[in-house]
Order: C-alpha cells, then structure tokens, then sequence
C-alpha cells in the first residue's frame, strides 16, 4: 500500500477531538469513507471533513473497494464483530480501547488476526503521548532506584445525567455495551501504561460495588495486582465520591524517591527524591492519538512497527474481568 485509505466506523465525541483529524494529517493516510447508524451524524461528518463517502452500514463500508483499513469508534460490544468483520474481508483495523467487552471477546479477535494475519491495533494512545514518554525516562533513569510498589488513585463525583433511565442512560453505564461502568471505560488506559512499563500483570483480585444507587453498575472498586516480575500494585477507583476526594493519580514508589502524575488531566508530573520535589510540565499534541495514529499508519506502510497490537491490549481486559469477578 502507498496510501492508507480509511473507513471509520463511528463519528462520535472522540473522533471529533481526539483521532479523526490526525488521521488526515498523516504523510499517506487520508479518510474516504465513514458510517454512523445516523444518517444524519454520518453525513454532517463527511461533509464538514471533507469526507467522500459515508454509509449507515458497516459491512457497506467494509465491503468500500478503496478502504484498505477501517477506524472502530463504537461502543465495546460492537468492537470485536467489526473488528472480525474487517479482517476476513482483508482490511486492517485499529480499534478503539478497550479491544472488547470482555477478555474473551478479546480472544477471538487475536484469533481471527492470527488467522488471517490482518493486523490489528488498538488505540491505547498514552504510550505515545510526550507526557508518558517522560515517566517511562524517569523511571528508567533509575532516578527512583528500584521500583517497589504501585498505587492507582481514582475518584470523581457522579454525573449529572448518570441517574437517567432507559435510552438516556449513558452507553459506559450499560455493562452489556460497555463491558462494565466507568471502571471499564476508565481503569483501561491506566492499567495498559503500567503494563506497558513493568510488564503483565498475571494475578489481580477485586471487590467491586454500587454504592450511590445511581445505576446498576459498579461505581466503587478496590483491586490488588501482581506483574510478572513480582511488582505488588493496587488500585482504588470511586465515581461517586464527594468533590473534596476528587483524584486522578498513579503513584509508583522506589527505594530511592516516587514520581505521581495523572492519567486523564496531565497535571505537572510531581519527582520526589532526596534533591528535593519537582513539578514537571510536559505538552501533549493538539490531537492526543496523532503519535500513535502515525505509528500505526507507519507500521502499515512498513516504516516502523506499532507496539499497540490487539494481543498487546488482551491482559488489559483480563485484568478488568478478574477485578470485576467476571471469572
């Protein structure tokens, strides 16, 4: 391929800010096609992008002659038959995180990859971003000495659209869409970072409750985890907790000093050593997935390989279902 050419499934809130003007940005990447189940949502973005196509059929935009690789920006429940559907029609797949609803959705997708040997990638676009990639040097700079602990510290207040019912209830409340509650809408991207710099995590363990009521599923969660190299971790999510406990932190302790930074609001990364305390600002793009889109476009053309694979993103999700007790 000289070109990817790119069909997106999906035109929603993280298409508009996050991904779908990289793509278009990118040296031999440009979008010609996308498909939303509203016509009106799928036309509106075409037009406004630039866009040639646009369908209201997925399979119509998969089955696109000039579609070599198809974007999945729908709900998890969706992700895995997309992803499949794509594949077996020979077309290359990068997904939105989490890979599935489930670890063994997750399964089938490597399989079919596998099988066919159509790659797949999925979109865990913090391990590109500066602002991580600044972590990782720290901590490989042995600033901290020897890692010893990890903690995961999440809590936020309720939403105010989470007490609605029925087809107003936001999808990430609907564990048969999203996998979960917010956990599995959240806890991805801070579980993949660490996995992604101390390795698989091969046991975790979790009590998972509904303690505000507002919907069915979980909003209170505490975890334990162990990395293949014997690192102990743990994790606190809460999203209904009153404003005062308001957190968004992973802390990673060493023998020689700990640095903390957030996950989703990029506060100054906060080193503590025996020097003293830094606060470290680090800029991110515009666009937070152009680094990995650009990986994965480069991957595809045979300029580089993108470590984002959909066997990379599985122990993500395996993880989640054992915290969860899903198994």
């Amino acid at each position: 391929m000289d070109t990817i050419k790119w069909g997106f499934i999906g035109c929603g809130e993280v298409v508009e800010k996050k991904s779908g003007p990289a793509f278009s940005e990118i040296e031999g990447s440009e979008v010609v096609a996308v498909m939303s189940r509203s016509a009106e949502n799928a036309r509106s973005y075409a037009e406004r992008h630039g866009i040639k196509r646009w369908y209201t059929d997925a399979m119509e935009l998969i089955d696109d002659p000039e579609v070599n690789a198809v974007y999945i920006a729908t709900p998890p429940s969706s992700h895995a038959t997309y992803a499949i559907m794509a594949m077996h029609s020979g077309k290359a797949v990068y997904v939105e995180k989490p890979l599935a609803a489930s670890y063994d959705d997750c399964a089938r997708v490597n399989r079919v990859s596998e099988q066919t040997g159509i790659p797949c990638f999925v979109a865990y676009y913090r391990r590109y971003l500066p602002y991580f990639n600044k972590v990782r040097s720290i901590i490989e700079s042995g600033e901290i000495g020897e890692i010893v602990n990890v903690q995961i510290r999440y809590s936020s207040p309720a939403r105010e659209f989470d007490a609605e019912k029925g087809d107003k209830r936001p999808w990430r409340l609907v564990p048969e869409i999203a996998g979960g509650g917010y956990f599995y809408d959240m806890a991805p991207h801070q579980l993949d970072l660490l996995q992604d710099l101390f390795g698989v995590i091969v046991e975790a363990n979790g009590i998972s409750a509904n303690r505000g009521g507002l919907y069915e599923a979980e909003d209170s969660i505490s975890a334990c985890f162990r990395f293949e190299n014997g690192l102990p971790g743990s994790g606190s999510w809460c999203f209904v907790g009153h404003e005062s406990a308001n957190e968004d932190r992973i802390e990673i302790v060493g023998n020689k000093g700990s640095i903390s930074f957030s996950v989703f609001n990029y506060e100054p990364i906060l080193l503590v050593t025996s020097r003293g305390k830094a606060n470290i600002v680090v800029a991110n793009p515009p666009y937070v997935q152009r680094p990995i889109i650009q990986a994965v476009v480069d991957d595809l053309l045979g300029k580089g390989k993108c470590k984002c694979t959909s066997m990379s993103a599985t122990p993500v999700n395996w993880v989640m279902d054992r915290i969860l007790g899903k198994f």
